[in-house]
Protein backbone atom coordinates (compact mmCIF):
# COMPACT_ATOMS: atom_id res chain seq x y z
CA UNK A 1 0.00 0.00 0.00
CA UNK A 2 0.99 3.53 -0.61
CA UNK A 3 1.08 6.11 1.85
CA UNK A 4 -1.82 8.28 2.31
CA UNK A 5 -1.07 10.66 4.96
CA UNK A 6 1.42 13.27 4.26
CA UNK A 7 3.20 14.98 7.24
CA UNK A 8 5.79 17.50 7.22
CA UNK A 9 7.92 18.04 10.76
CA UNK A 10 6.98 21.30 12.32
CA UNK A 11 8.27 23.30 15.10
CA UNK A 12 6.00 22.09 17.41
CA UNK A 13 6.28 18.40 16.04
CA UNK A 14 4.11 17.25 13.04
CA UNK A 15 1.57 18.36 11.25
CA UNK A 16 -0.49 17.66 7.90
CA UNK A 17 1.08 18.77 4.48
CA UNK A 18 -2.41 20.35 3.09
CA UNK A 19 -5.56 20.60 4.47
CA UNK A 20 -6.89 18.68 1.40
CA UNK A 21 -4.76 15.59 3.59
CA UNK A 22 -6.19 16.49 6.95
CA UNK A 23 -9.58 16.33 4.71
CA UNK A 24 -9.29 12.89 3.53
CA UNK A 25 -8.27 11.20 6.79
CA UNK A 26 -10.83 12.43 8.78
CA UNK A 27 -13.47 11.91 6.22
CA UNK A 28 -12.15 8.25 5.95
CA UNK A 29 -12.25 7.80 9.87
CA UNK A 30 -15.02 9.72 10.66
CA UNK A 31 -16.81 6.67 12.75
CA UNK A 32 -13.86 5.72 14.37
CA UNK A 33 -13.06 9.68 15.82
CA UNK A 34 -16.35 10.75 16.16
CA UNK A 35 -18.95 7.93 15.99
CA UNK A 36 -20.34 9.50 12.70
CA UNK A 37 -21.48 8.34 9.26
CA UNK A 38 -20.36 10.33 6.62
CA UNK A 39 -22.91 11.72 4.06
CA UNK A 40 -21.09 13.88 1.12
CA UNK A 41 -18.11 15.90 1.18
CA UNK A 42 -17.10 19.62 -0.38
CA UNK A 43 -20.99 19.48 -0.69
CA UNK A 44 -22.15 22.52 -2.49
CA UNK A 45 -25.24 24.27 -1.04
CA UNK A 46 -26.52 27.86 -2.30
CA UNK A 47 -22.81 28.63 -3.66
CA UNK A 48 -21.49 27.17 -0.39
CA UNK A 49 -19.09 24.32 -0.37
CA UNK A 50 -19.21 22.10 2.96
CA UNK A 51 -16.24 20.27 3.62
CA UNK A 52 -17.55 17.36 5.59
CA UNK A 53 -21.47 16.21 6.09
CA UNK A 54 -22.18 13.59 8.15
CA UNK A 55 -24.90 12.31 10.58
CA UNK A 56 -24.96 11.05 14.22
CA UNK A 57 -26.88 7.65 15.56
CA UNK A 58 -30.27 9.58 16.47
CA UNK A 59 -29.80 10.92 12.63
CA UNK A 60 -28.80 14.66 13.46
CA UNK A 61 -26.99 16.31 10.67
CA UNK A 62 -23.46 17.27 11.63
CA UNK A 63 -21.65 19.92 9.52
CA UNK A 64 -17.75 20.27 9.86
CA UNK A 65 -15.48 22.27 8.94
CA UNK A 66 -11.84 21.53 9.01
CA UNK A 67 -8.87 24.08 9.41
CA UNK A 68 -5.39 22.76 8.71
CA UNK A 69 -4.52 26.32 10.57
CA UNK A 70 -5.97 28.67 13.25
CA UNK A 71 -8.74 30.87 11.27
CA UNK A 72 -10.93 33.51 13.18
CA UNK A 73 -13.87 33.01 10.78
CA UNK A 74 -14.46 29.44 10.94
CA UNK A 75 -18.07 30.23 13.27
CA UNK A 76 -19.55 32.38 10.96
CA UNK A 77 -18.28 29.75 8.45
CA UNK A 78 -20.33 27.25 9.82
CA UNK A 79 -23.42 29.72 10.26
CA UNK A 80 -23.40 29.99 6.22
CA UNK A 81 -23.54 26.62 5.52
CA UNK A 82 -26.27 25.69 8.29
CA UNK A 83 -28.79 28.28 6.96
CA UNK A 84 -27.96 27.19 3.38
CA UNK A 85 -28.45 23.35 4.52
CA UNK A 86 -31.70 24.29 6.39
CA UNK A 87 -32.88 25.98 3.22
CA UNK A 88 -32.14 22.69 0.85
CA UNK A 89 -32.54 19.98 3.40
CA UNK A 90 -30.70 17.23 1.59
CA UNK A 91 -30.28 13.76 2.53
CA UNK A 92 -33.62 13.70 4.14
CA UNK A 93 -34.26 10.36 4.25
CA UNK A 94 -31.06 9.91 6.58
CA UNK A 95 -31.39 13.05 8.39
CA UNK A 96 -33.86 14.26 10.83
CA UNK A 97 -34.29 18.39 10.50
CA UNK A 98 -36.82 18.45 13.16
CA UNK A 99 -33.56 17.62 15.64
CA UNK A 100 -30.68 20.22 16.21
CA UNK A 101 -27.86 20.48 14.04
CA UNK A 102 -24.57 19.86 15.13
CA UNK A 103 -22.09 22.30 14.11
CA UNK A 104 -18.15 21.42 14.55
CA UNK A 105 -15.35 23.26 14.06
CA UNK A 106 -11.67 21.55 14.00
CA UNK A 107 -8.45 23.13 13.70
CA UNK A 108 -5.00 22.56 15.78
CA UNK A 109 -6.00 26.20 17.45
CA UNK A 110 -9.07 28.33 18.54
CA UNK A 111 -8.47 32.27 17.97
CA UNK A 112 -9.86 33.64 21.38
CA UNK A 113 -12.59 35.30 18.72
CA UNK A 114 -14.06 31.97 17.69
CA UNK A 115 -15.19 31.95 21.49
CA UNK A 116 -16.20 35.38 21.76
CA UNK A 117 -18.04 34.14 18.55
CA UNK A 118 -19.48 31.08 19.69
CA UNK A 119 -20.78 32.96 22.90
CA UNK A 120 -23.33 35.09 21.38
CA UNK A 121 -24.73 32.52 19.34
CA UNK A 122 -27.85 30.00 20.02
CA UNK A 123 -26.54 27.44 17.44
CA UNK A 124 -24.67 23.99 18.81
CA UNK A 125 -20.64 24.38 18.23
CA UNK A 126 -18.27 21.75 18.65
CA UNK A 127 -14.69 22.73 19.65
CA UNK A 128 -12.13 20.09 18.38
CA UNK A 129 -8.06 20.88 18.11
CA UNK A 130 -6.60 18.39 16.51
CA UNK A 131 -2.22 16.86 17.08
CA UNK A 132 -0.54 15.13 15.04
CA UNK A 133 1.38 12.59 17.89
CA UNK A 134 4.20 10.32 16.65
CA UNK A 135 4.77 7.43 19.49
CA UNK A 136 8.14 5.87 18.40
CA UNK A 137 7.98 4.46 14.50
CA UNK A 138 4.08 5.41 14.45
CA UNK A 139 1.67 8.46 14.33
CA UNK A 140 -1.84 9.35 15.68
CA UNK A 141 -4.56 11.97 14.89
CA UNK A 142 -5.45 13.02 18.35
CA UNK A 143 -9.12 15.19 18.65
CA UNK A 144 -9.50 17.07 22.06
CA UNK A 145 -12.96 18.56 23.06
CA UNK A 146 -11.61 21.79 23.73
CA UNK A 147 -14.92 22.33 26.81
CA UNK A 148 -14.86 18.72 27.93
CA UNK A 149 -11.23 17.53 27.24
CA UNK A 150 -12.42 14.13 26.05
CA UNK A 151 -9.84 13.11 23.39
CA UNK A 152 -10.53 10.70 20.55
CA UNK A 153 -7.54 9.56 18.05
CA UNK A 154 -6.91 6.94 15.21
CA UNK A 155 -3.70 5.94 13.86
CA UNK A 156 -1.43 7.46 11.06
CA UNK A 157 -0.49 5.41 8.19
CA UNK A 158 2.33 7.61 7.51
CA UNK A 159 5.27 6.71 5.61
CA UNK A 160 7.68 9.10 4.16
CA UNK A 161 7.96 9.44 0.48
CA UNK A 162 10.65 10.64 -1.44
CA UNK A 163 10.61 12.92 -3.89
CA UNK A 164 12.25 15.51 -5.54
CA UNK A 165 9.23 18.18 -6.20
CA UNK A 166 8.89 17.60 -2.75
CA UNK A 167 5.21 16.90 -3.88
CA UNK A 168 2.68 16.32 -1.25
CA UNK A 169 1.72 12.23 -1.27
CA UNK A 170 -1.40 11.38 -3.37
CA UNK A 171 -4.74 11.60 -1.45
CA UNK A 172 -6.19 8.14 -0.29
CA UNK A 173 -9.35 8.58 -2.60
CA UNK A 174 -6.73 8.19 -5.50
CA UNK A 175 -4.80 5.43 -3.95
CA UNK A 176 -7.61 3.70 -3.31
CA UNK A 177 -7.85 3.24 -6.61
CA UNK A 178 -4.61 2.90 -8.08
CA UNK A 179 -4.00 0.45 -5.46
CA UNK A 180 -6.10 -1.65 -7.45
CA UNK A 181 -3.85 -1.77 -10.98
CA UNK A 182 -0.17 -3.68 -10.81
CA UNK A 183 2.89 -2.13 -10.76
CA UNK A 184 3.48 -1.02 -13.96
CA UNK A 185 0.21 0.98 -13.94
CA UNK A 186 1.01 2.76 -10.40
CA UNK A 187 4.33 4.12 -11.56
CA UNK A 188 2.13 5.19 -14.88
CA UNK A 189 -0.51 6.74 -12.59
CA UNK A 190 1.87 8.38 -10.27
CA UNK A 191 3.76 9.24 -12.93
CA UNK A 192 1.16 11.32 -14.85
CA UNK A 193 0.37 12.61 -11.58
CA UNK A 194 3.65 14.08 -10.94
CA UNK A 195 4.07 15.74 -14.06
CA UNK A 196 0.93 17.44 -13.56
CA UNK A 197 1.55 19.23 -10.50
CA UNK A 198 5.22 19.34 -11.08
CA UNK A 199 4.57 21.58 -14.21
CA UNK A 200 3.80 25.14 -12.58
CA UNK A 201 3.48 26.16 -8.59
CA UNK A 202 -0.12 27.67 -9.33
CA UNK A 203 -0.69 24.46 -10.30
CA UNK A 204 -3.14 22.35 -7.50
CA UNK A 205 -5.03 19.24 -6.46
CA UNK A 206 -8.18 19.00 -5.05
CA UNK A 207 -11.39 17.27 -4.69
CA UNK A 208 -14.33 17.95 -7.20
CA UNK A 209 -17.85 16.66 -7.14
CA UNK A 210 -18.16 13.49 -8.99
CA UNK A 211 -14.15 13.06 -9.20
CA UNK A 212 -11.54 11.42 -7.82
CA UNK A 213 -8.75 14.44 -7.95
CA UNK A 214 -9.17 17.22 -10.40
CA UNK A 215 -6.09 19.44 -11.61
CA UNK A 216 -6.21 23.16 -12.07
CA UNK A 217 -5.01 26.52 -10.68
CA UNK A 218 -8.11 26.76 -8.06
CA UNK A 219 -11.60 25.62 -7.83
CA UNK A 220 -13.84 28.54 -9.13
CA UNK A 221 -15.95 29.68 -11.33
CA UNK A 222 -12.88 31.59 -12.84
CA UNK A 223 -10.47 28.31 -12.76
CA UNK A 224 -8.50 27.04 -15.28
CA UNK A 225 -8.23 22.28 -15.19
CA UNK A 226 -6.21 20.62 -16.98
CA UNK A 227 -6.38 16.95 -15.67
CA UNK A 228 -9.14 14.90 -13.94
CA UNK A 229 -8.85 11.25 -12.51
CA UNK A 230 -12.45 9.59 -12.37
CA UNK A 231 -13.25 5.67 -11.24
CA UNK A 232 -16.05 3.94 -13.07
CA UNK A 233 -18.52 1.83 -11.19
CA UNK A 234 -16.26 -1.34 -11.71
CA UNK A 235 -13.62 1.20 -10.00
CA UNK A 236 -11.19 1.32 -12.82
CA UNK A 237 -9.35 4.69 -12.98
CA UNK A 238 -10.10 6.94 -16.42
CA UNK A 239 -8.06 10.63 -17.39
CA UNK A 240 -9.95 13.34 -18.49
CA UNK A 241 -7.54 16.12 -20.33
CA UNK A 242 -8.55 19.48 -21.53
CA UNK A 243 -7.65 19.39 -25.05
CA UNK A 244 -7.67 21.38 -28.11
CA UNK A 245 -11.45 20.50 -30.08
CA UNK A 246 -10.53 19.10 -34.05
CA UNK A 247 -11.68 22.09 -35.17
CA UNK A 248 -8.73 23.97 -32.96
CA UNK A 249 -11.56 26.10 -31.62
CA UNK A 250 -12.22 25.25 -28.36
CA UNK A 251 -10.13 23.47 -25.59
CA UNK A 252 -13.30 20.50 -24.21
CA UNK A 253 -12.93 18.13 -21.68
CA UNK A 254 -11.76 15.48 -23.26
CA UNK A 255 -11.88 11.42 -21.87
CA UNK A 256 -8.57 9.46 -22.59
CA UNK A 257 -8.95 5.70 -21.98
CA UNK A 258 -5.40 4.18 -21.49
CA UNK A 259 -4.94 0.79 -19.95
CA UNK A 260 -1.83 2.61 -18.13
CA UNK A 261 0.27 0.47 -19.94
CA UNK A 262 1.30 2.76 -22.96
CA UNK A 263 -1.28 1.85 -25.01
CA UNK A 264 -3.82 4.70 -25.98
CA UNK A 265 -7.23 3.13 -26.80
CA UNK A 266 -9.51 6.07 -27.52
CA UNK A 267 -10.29 9.47 -26.96
CA UNK A 268 -13.41 11.53 -27.13
CA UNK A 269 -14.93 14.99 -25.79
CA UNK A 270 -17.03 14.86 -22.78
CA UNK A 271 -18.53 18.05 -21.31
CA UNK A 272 -18.96 15.93 -18.03
CA UNK A 273 -20.03 12.21 -16.38
CA UNK A 274 -17.94 9.52 -17.79
CA UNK A 275 -17.70 7.84 -20.68
CA UNK A 276 -18.29 3.91 -21.98
CA UNK A 277 -16.53 1.90 -23.94
CA UNK A 278 -18.94 -0.94 -25.81
CA UNK A 279 -17.85 -4.62 -27.15
CA UNK A 280 -17.11 -2.56 -30.92
CA UNK A 281 -14.63 -0.23 -29.08
CA UNK A 282 -16.56 2.67 -29.50
CA UNK A 283 -16.88 5.59 -26.85
CA UNK A 284 -20.09 6.39 -25.81
CA UNK A 285 -20.37 9.77 -24.04
CA UNK A 286 -22.18 11.92 -22.04
CA UNK A 287 -22.94 15.48 -23.44
CA UNK A 288 -21.57 15.32 -26.25
CA UNK A 289 -20.56 18.42 -28.18
CA UNK A 290 -17.47 18.58 -29.81
CA UNK A 291 -15.81 16.21 -32.27
CA UNK A 292 -12.93 14.09 -30.70
CA UNK A 293 -9.66 15.18 -31.32
CA UNK A 294 -7.24 13.20 -33.82
CA UNK A 295 -4.76 10.76 -32.04
CA UNK A 296 -2.99 9.47 -34.13
CA UNK A 297 1.16 9.00 -33.50
CA UNK A 298 0.09 10.62 -30.21
CA UNK A 299 1.22 9.09 -27.02
CA UNK A 300 -0.25 9.37 -23.18
CA UNK A 301 2.93 11.53 -21.94
CA UNK A 302 2.49 13.82 -25.48
CA UNK A 303 -1.40 14.47 -24.86
CA UNK A 304 -0.58 15.21 -21.27
CA UNK A 305 2.09 17.80 -22.67
CA UNK A 306 -0.43 19.18 -24.66
CA UNK A 307 -3.08 19.97 -21.91
CA UNK A 308 -0.90 21.48 -19.68
CA UNK A 309 0.21 23.75 -22.36
CA UNK A 310 -3.01 24.71 -23.61
CA UNK A 311 -3.60 25.20 -19.39
CA UNK A 312 -0.83 27.79 -19.23
CA UNK A 313 -1.76 29.75 -22.20
CA UNK A 314 -5.27 30.15 -20.91
CA UNK A 315 -4.67 31.01 -16.91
Amino acid sequence: MLSNASLKKSGNGWEFASEEILEDFLYENLEILLGLNVLDRQYIVNSQRCDILAFDSQKKLVILELKNVEDRGIVQQLTRYYDALLDEKPFSDKVDYQQPVRLVAITPSFHRDNFTDRKYHTLDFQFLEFSVIQDEDKFYLYLRDVDNGEISKAILPYQELENDLDLPAPPKALLKVVNNLDSQQQEEVLKVRQKILGFDTRMREFYYAGSVRRYGNGNNKTSKFSAEFCSNTKGELILFLWLPSQDNKRIVRTLVYTDWKGELIIVGTCRKGIGVINVHGVIGLNNVGDTPIETDNKSLGSLVDLALQKWLERI
